[in-house]
């Protein structure tokens, strides 16, 4: 169980792959007061385990809105429960750490031994550490990506009716859409491949820059990912990491990353620029992070957080390479760190 501090966009949150495996507790008070709408998911389907607020409005009023979140949740099968102190719940998850959790419902919460059962389905859960999740959430087969970003009385635009002169593969650990809609934007034609290609075949498709997606769980086991890193890096191909993304990037360099207590999830996080000095609100969702000292000579730090000073971005001092930990796409959130994806840009140019 997490806790997410972010005041709006509790469906992006719902649906980012990200938070496969874990119960999410939002601390703003009221959530479900602007329904739920096809538009505005990060995935196919809700990948969090289950969701624990405070306050679940009676009506849901927003000219997009579609359904209501209970409808939502139910319609999809996923455990929510309202009505919970999440101010407190939410100070023993930052003073203890995540911890294990569990949502009972229907007749498995009737009857003296409920809680008793829900414990034991709470300890049953061995815990993010060693866990490989890039490979369930992971699409299946490779891809086509055209969709834009979005803009309000035009929806998402159509990039494949704009000049797209970059070809970037995207390698899917549990990637956003709205990644892919902001590379898209920028004159990229993305090729979406599963997890475990092979880097051989992505090399082989000749692209101008590769990306490493967002996804859950902790990198250390995706040995596949840090393989196809490893050897991706061995050719001039410019590569941006997001998330875990960033984390195999640094474990595929020769770092090291680490389990956090309670991670960051959030759309209020400040990061400062290394270089430049500048201060930036991003928004993050992450359990794990790159172990700053354990950085080789080929890696230099160019972001960290002012929350609680951990690695937020890396750059290699030898290839086109570079990662960041926060979510420079949002959704929800701010926008401080989008011209990220510009760099992305830049540097493809700078090859060609």
């Amino acid at each position: 169980m997490v806790f997410n501090t972010a005041m709006t966009g509790y469906q992006e949150i719902l649906t980012d792959p990200s938070y496969s495996r874990q119960i999410v507790t939002l601390t703003y008070p009221h959530i479900g007061n602007t329904g739920v709408n096809a538009e505005d998911v990060e995935s196919g389907a809700i990948a969090a385990a289950g969701l624990v607020i405070r306050d679940l409005p009676l009506l849901a009023s927003s000219f997009r809105c579609e359904q209501s979140l209970d409808a939502y949740l139910k319609g999809q099968n996923i455990l929510g429960i309202a009505d919970i102190d999440t101010r407190r719940l939410t100070r023993i998850l930052r003073d203890k750490g995540s911890q294990n959790g569990a949502i009972l419902a229907g007749s498995e919460a009737e009857g003296e031994d409920a809680v008793a059962r829900a414990l034991e389905a709470a300890c049953a859960f061995p815990g993010l550490k060693g866990m490989d999740l890039a490979k369930e959430v992971t699409c299946q087969h490779a891809y086509e990506w055209s969709e834009g970003e979005w803009a309000l009385g035009e929806g998402y635009a159509d990039a494949a009716q704009a000049e797209r002169p970059y070809h970037v593969v995207a390698y899917d650990y549990g990637v956003k859409r709205n990644i892919l809609r902001m590379l898209a934007s920028r004159g990229c034609r993305l090729t979406v491949v599963p997890a475990q290609t092979p880097a051989a075949e992505v090399i082989a498709m000749n692209p101008d820059g590769i990306f490493l997606s967002n996804g859950p769980g902790d990198p250390e086991p995706c040995d596949y990912a840090i393989r196809a890193i490893q050897e991706i890096l061995e050719t001039e191909i410019p590569v941006f990491g997001i998330c875990l993304g960033h984390q195999l990037l640094a474990l595929a360099s020769g770092a090291k990353t680490v389990k956090m207590g309670h991670g960051h999830h959030g759309a209020n996080h400040p990061v400062q620029d290394l270089d430049g000095g500048q201060v930036m609100i991003t928004s993050q969702n992450h359990g794990f992070a790159a172990d700053e000292a354990s950085l080789p000579s080929t890696l230099r730090a160019t972001h960290r957080s002012l929350f609680d000073g951990t690695l937020q971005g890396i750059e290699r001092t030898d290839r086109p390479a570079f990662s960041f930990q926060g979510h420079p796409e949002a959704s929800p959130g701010p926008r401080d760190v989008a011209p990220l994806f510009d760099r992305f840009i830049e540097m493809i140019k700078a090859r060609r």
